[in-house]
């Protein structure tokens, strides 16, 4: 969900709205690299600095949608790109990924807003329905409840920001998804939201892209 475009999910790429596609390449690709072109010399001998990719899972899935697929794929590669350059001039990259994002558009396909979010619970939903997911899309009542807001990641920024272990991250898409690596986030309201757990056990396991996938990456010459 997110801002994605509901009216393109599903469709084939044959039939999708090519200018959307392209526009979408160029909003969410050609922007990231053209920002890190301007900042990272602006990060250069201040002893540390560090870029973060967002992106939507921590695997080679597919995402519903070819163009929102090659971007949020790409920003990986981004990340892990940026990061080869960078690793001996103290600055590092890294793919971070929220789980269930409670962004304005999903609210709103909820009908409800961030103040009351957790009514869609049990907003004209009985207990037999409350875990189906709509014909096109993955939302049901009950994977919402599970959802992060935009502030819920934006903790893990600034926890990982803050840590300086992060950098033997840098190969890594991390799934930041209520347990880091190293410490623990919780959500404003005080509950820790696992979406990575609570997906697996509902959707079934997928491999995602570990410590051992990313090594391949890594040129041998």
């Amino acid at each position: 969900m997110g801002r994605r475009r509901p009216d393109e999910f599903g469709r084939t790429f044959w039939t999708v709205n090519l200018d959307n596609g392209l526009r979408m390449l160029k909003q969410a690709i050609h922007s990231h690299i053209i920002t890190a072109h301007y900042a990272v010399p602006l990060m250069l001998g201040r002893g540390r600095g560090i870029i973060f990719e967002i992106t939507d899972g921590d695997a080679f899935y597919y995402r519903g949608n070819l163009f929102y697929d090659l971007v949020k794929i790409s920003v990986i590669r981004l990340a892990f790109a940026m990061a080869r350059e960078l690793r001996k001039r103290d600055v590092v990259s890294v793919a971070l990924t929220p789980g269930f994002l409670r962004s304005e558009r999903v609210l709103e396909h909820f009908g409800v807003s961030e103040a009351n979010w957790k009514e869609a619970g049990n907003k004209n939903v009985s207990p037999e329905n409350s875990d189906q997911n709509s014909a096109d899309q993955n939302d049901a009542p009950a994977d919402f409840m599970m959802s992060e807001s935009p502030r819920y990641i934006g903790r893990a920024v600034v926890a990982l920001a803050a840590d300086p272990k992060v950098e033997n991250e840098e190969r890594t898409c991390l799934q930041f998804l209520g347990t880091g690596p190293r410490v623990w986030i919780y959500r404003s309201d005080g509950t820790r939201p696992d979406w990575g757990n609570y997906a697996r056990k509902k959707y079934g396991k997928y491999k995602i892209c570990d410590e051992q996938f990313y090594s391949y990456w890594v040129p041998a010459w």
